[in-house]
C-alpha cells in the first residue's frame, strides 16, 4: 500500500541529509529517495512469499551505480551496465550486514532491497546513503523490520574527525570508518586506518554511533509523517518441543561428543550421534511417523547451538582452549621456487598460501566507476575453493564473500605498502585458502605480510590479523579470541581486527544480535591487540624483515622524474625515440603525464643503460656533466660523440688522451662507447667534450707538452753536431710523417719537407708537412 508523500531534512556533517518517500517507486513496499548535496540514491524494498521447507532468511541486497548519474557512458564494448563492479559488490555486502540481524528470528520470507545511484556529484560517496536508505525504506514499509539503524562515515583530517567527509577530504584522511547502529547499540563496523591506537579507534566508533542516532531520529520522523502507526511485528517463534525433548534425553552425551578434539574427529562423532537419534525418532518402516526428517534435523541443529553456547559461557571452549588462547600458529616462506614471494600461514585448521607478484606500471589495475578512472598499484585477490572445507561444490568465479574477504585483507595491508617513489613496483597478492576452520581473511593478512617481505617489498611494519567472537546471554557474555568455524556460526559476533605493533589498520564487525554496547567494542579491540602481538612474534621468528634484494625472477625497475614538457622529446615522432631506446637496451619504458618515467626489465644492466639514456636525453647538458657516449663520426680534428639520443658534442683530438695523439682513430673508432666530460658549451649551444679530463694523469716525468709527446731522445736519430744540416734524421716530420701522415700529410711533406734549419719533411699533427710553425698552427 502506497504511503503518503513525506520528507525530512537532517543537518548532517557539512550539509543536509534529505529523506523523501511517497513520490517515486510507489508500487514498492517501501521506497525512499536519499539526497546529500548533489548525490541522490533511490532505495526500494519489497517482500516476497514463503517457500515451504525453507529454513533460512533469503535477503537480497543489490547496490548499483548508473553511469548516467555522473554524466558518463559505461565503458567497454557493450554500452550498458552489466555485472556489478567490485565497488558495487562490496557496498551490497556493506548494506546487508547491519540489515539482516534486524529481522525477527524465524522470518523466512524473501526480501529484496534495490539501491540505485541516480545522481553523483563525484564528491559525496553514495555507499553510506544507500545504507541509510535501506533502513528508511524498510522502516516505512509493512515488512517486519524490527528497528531502524543509522549509518555514517567518519574521516580524520589533521587530527579532527569529519562526518561524511568528501572524496577530496578522504585523500588527506588517515581514517575511513563506516559505522551502523541502532539507538542502543552498534551493529556494523567497517574501518581502515594508518596504524591507529585502539583507544583512538574506540573513541571514533563511539563518535560515529552518536551521529547514527541523528539519522535514526530522521527515519522515525519520516514514518510518522507518512501517517503510519507503530509497526506490527510477528509473534516470537516458540522453542522447538522436539529439540527440548532430545536435549533432556541426550544433552550430556551430545556435550561429550562436542568436546572431541579436532574438526574432522568432532564432526565424525557428532554425525554418529545424529544417526543414532534419527533412528530413534525416524524408525524405518513406520507408516505414520510422528516427526519428519526436516523436523529432526532442525532439532539437532538447535541442540548443537545450545550446547555450544553453554560450553562457551562456562569459560571452556569446544577445543579446550581458554577464552584468550590462540590455536597453534606456524609459518613458512619461500615455499615456491619461481614466484617473487611466497608464504604459508597456518593457524589451527586454517591454512593460507599467499603469493606475491611484482610488476611494472603497465601491470597496474585500472578501476572505472562514477568517479574519475584511476589505477591501483597494490591489490589482493582471495580464493576459497570448496576443498578447503572438505566439500564438493560447483567451481565458479569469485563470489561476494571472496571479493569481500580479499578487500578486507587488501585494505588492512595497504597502510604499510611503500609509496611508489620508494618502491615503484606494482604489487599483487593472491591468497589461496587451502584449509579453513575460521578466520581465513585474517590468515590472508598474516600470510600476505610474510609474502611481501619474502618478495623484498620494504613494508613499513608487519601486519597481523585476528578475529574475536562473542557469546552473550542476557547479562552474561564472554569474548573469545581466534574463533573457529562453530564459534563463528553459533556465536553472536565476528570482530576482525588487523594491525601492526603500533596500531589498527583494519576493522570489520559482523553480529547476529541487534547490536553490541560500547564496552564490548572496547574489550574486543584490546583482546584482539593482545592476540595480534602474539601472532606477530611467530611471524617475525620466521622472517624478521623484508629481504634486502627482490627475487631474481622479478623485473628490475627504476623510476625517475623528467620535466613534463620533455615527454614529447622522450617519446619522439610516432614513438620513434622511445622505441629505439627500448630496442637498444631491452628495457621497457612507461611514461606518465606528470613526468614520472618507469624503466623495467629482467636485465639490470639494460635497465641502467636505459635510465642513463633517458636522463641524458631529458636532462639539461651542463659543464662538468659526465656521460657515457657513443662515437658517431671521426674527423681529423676530433671525434663527434653522441651523449644522448639526438644530442652530440665534439671531443677535439687534443682532448682524447693525456699523451700525444697523431690520429683520432688511434684512440677511438666509430661505434666505440667512451666516457666523456662536458668542458664547454658555446653561445651556439655546441658542446665540447673531453675524454682526457677523466683519465688519470701520466706518471711524473712522462707528461706531454703543448707540442705533444716526443720520442725519447735516444730514438730521435743520430745528431751529428759537425753537420748542421738538421733536415735529415732529426727532422720531426720525417719519422712521424712517414708513419702517421695521411694523404694530406704526404702532400705537405712534399711541399714543405726537406732541409733547412726548421724545415722537416712531413710531420705535424695532421700527418705530413711540418716544421715548428706548422706544429703551432
Amino acid at each position: 500500500m502506497a504511503v503518503a508523500p513525506a520528507s525530512v531534512e537532517i543537518p548532517f556533517g557539512s550539509g543536509t541529509l534529505i529523506l523523501e518517500t511517497g513520490k517515486l517507486a510507489k508500487q514498492a513496499h517501501g521506497a525512499v529517495l536519499v539526497r546529500y548535496e548533489g548525490t541522490v540514491v533511490l532505495v526500494a524494498a519489497v517482500e516476497g512469499g514463503t517457500i515451504p521447507g525453507r529454513d533460512f532468511f533469503p535477503l537480497q541486497v543489490e547496490y548499483r551505480e548508473r553511469a548516467y548519474a555522473a554524466g558518463k557512458f559505461p565503458g567497454g564494448f557493450i554500452k550498458r551496465e552489466t555485472r556489478p563492479s567490485t565497488k558495487e559488490t562490496l557496498t551490497s555486502r556493506l548494506i546487508d550486514r547491519p540489515t539482516r540481524p534486524l529481522f525477527p528470528v524465524g522470518y523466512v520470507n524473501e526480501v529484496q532491497i534495490h539501491v540505485t545511484v541516480i545522481s553523483a556529484d563525484r564528491e559525496n560517496d553514495a555507499d553510506v546513503l544507500g545504507l541509510i536508505g535501506a533502513s528508511a525504506a524498510l522502516h516505512v514499509s509493512h515488512i517486519p523490520f524490527m528497528k531502524p539503524y543509522g549509518a555514517v562515515r567518519l574521516g580524520r583530517v589533521n587530527g579532527q574527525l569529519v562526518v561524511l567527509p568528501t572524496i577530496s577530504q578522504m585523500e588527506e584522511s588517515d581514517l575511513d570508518l563506516v559505522v551502523a547502529g541502532t539507538n542502543d547499540a552498534i551493529c556494523m563496523i567497517e574501518g581502515f586506518a594508518r596504524e591507529m591506537p585502539e583507544a583512538e579507534a574506540a573513541d571514533a566508533i563511539a563518535e560515529a554511533h552518536r551521529a547514527c542516532r541523528l539519522v535514526i531520529q530522521g527515519i522515525e520522523e519520516l514514518r510518522t509523517k507518512t501517517g503510519q502507526g507503530p509497526k506490527a511485528l510477528p509473534p516470537q517463534v516458540p522453542d522447538d518441543p522436539l529439540a527440548e525433548e532430545i536435549y533432556k534425553k541426550h544433552g550430556t552425551t551430545y556435550r561429550e561428543k562436542y568436546l572431541t578434539t579436532g574438526k574432522k574427529a568432532r564432526n565424525a562423532a557428532l554425525d554418529e550421534f545424529k544417526e543414532s537419534v534419527k533412528k530413534e525418532y525416524l524408525p524405518e518402516g513406520e507408516a505414520n511417523p510422528k516427526y519428519t526428517p526436516a523436523q529432526v534435523s532442525a532439532a539437532l541443529s538447535a541442540i548443537r547451538e545450545r550446547v555450544f553456547r553453554e560450553i562457551t559461557l562456562t569459560g571452556t571452549r569446544i577445543d579446550g582452549r581458554g577464552a584468550k588462547d590462540l590455536r597453534n600458529v606456524s609459518a613458512d616462506v619461500s615455499v615456491l621456487p619461481l614466484t617473487h614471494g611466497s608464504a604459508v600461514f597456518q593457524r589451527g585448521e586454517t591454512q593460507a598460501l599467499v603469493l606475491a607478484t611484482l610488476g611494472t606500471v603497465g601491470d597496474e589495475q585500472r578501476v572505472e566507476g562514477l568517479q574519475e578512472e584511476y589505477s591501483k598499484k597494490f591489490w589482493l585477490d582471495y580464493n576459497f575453493p570448496s576443498y578447503s572445507v572438505g566439500e564438493c561444490k560447483p567451481i565458479r568465479g569469485p563470489g561476494r564473500r571472496e571479493i569481500g574477504h580479499g578487500m578486507l585483507a587488501e585494505r588492512s595491508l595497504k597502510a604499510v605498502i611503500p609509496p611508489a617513489t620508494k618502491f615503484p613496483y606494482t604489487i599483487r597478492l593472491v591468497s589461496e585458502i587451502l584449509e579453513s576452520n575460521g578466520s581465513s581473511s585474517m590468515a590472508s593478512v598474516c600470510g600476505g605480510t610474510l609474502a611481501l617481505m619474502d618478495a623484498g617489498v620494504p613494508i613499513k611494519r608487519p601486519v597481523a590479523g585476528i578475529s574475536v567472537g562473542l557469546v552473550m546471554e542476557k547479562d552474561k557474555h564472554v569474548l573469545i579470541t581466534d574463533i573457529q568455524g562453530d564459534e563463528d556460526h553459533y556465536g553472536d559476533m565476528d570482530f576482525k581486527v588487523a594491525g601492526t605493533q603500533k596500531g589498527v589498520t583494519g576493522i570489520q564487525l559482523d553480529i547476529k544480535l541487534d547490536g553490541i554496547p560500547d564496552h564490548i567494542v572496547r574489550g574486543a579491540l584490546e583482546q584482539a591487540r593482545e592476540g595480534r602481538l602474539q601472532i606477530l612474534k611467530t611471524m617475525l621468528g620466521t622472517l624478521n624483515a623484508p629481504r634486502k634484494e627482490i627475487s631474481p625472477h622479478a623485473p628490475r625497475i627504476v623510476s625517475l622524474k623528467i620535466n613534463p614538457e620533455l615527454i614529447g622529446k622522450l617519446i619522439g615522432p610516432g614513438g620513434k625515440m622511445i622505441r629505439a631506446i627500448q630496442e637498444e637496451t631491452g628495457a621497457k619504458i612507461d611514461v606518465e603525464d606528470d613526468g614520472t618515467v618507469s624503466i623495467s626489465g629482467l636485465n639490470g644492466e639494460g635497465v641502467e643503460a636505459a635510465r642513463r639514456t633517458v636522463e641524458a636525453l631529458c636532462a639539461e647538458v651542463k659543464v662538468g656533466s659526465i656521460y657515457e657516449g657513443k662515437v658517431i663520426s671521426i674527423k681529423e680534428f676530433g671525434a663527434f660523440i653522441e651523449i644522448a639520443p639526438g644530442r652530440d658534442g665534439l671531443c677535439h683530438i687534443s682532448e682524447l688522451d693525456t699523451g700525444y695523439v697523431g690520429r683520432v682513430d688511434d684512440v677511438v673508432q666509430i661505434g666505440d662507447k667512451v666516457t666523456v666530460k662536458v668542458i664547454a658549451i658555446d653561445d651556439q649551444d655546441r658542446v665540447k667534450l673531453s675524454r682526457k679530463a677523466l683519465l688519470p694523469p701520466p706518471p711524473e716525468g712522462e707528461g706531454g707538452s703543448e707540442m705533444g709527446d716526443r720520442p725519447p731522445r735516444e730514438d730521435r736519430g743520430d745528431r751529428d753536431r759537425g753537420d748542421r744540416d738538421r733536415g735529415g734524421d732529426r727532422d720531426r716530420g720525417g719519422d712521424r710523417g712517414g708513419d702517421r701522415g695521411g694523404d694530406r700529410g704526404g702532400d705537405r711533406g712534399e711541399r714543405r719537407g726537406g732541409g733547412g734549419p726548421r724545415g722537416g719533411g712531413g710531420g705535424g699533427r695532421g700527418g705530413g708537412g711540418g716544421g715548428y710553425r706548422e706544429r703551432r698552427d
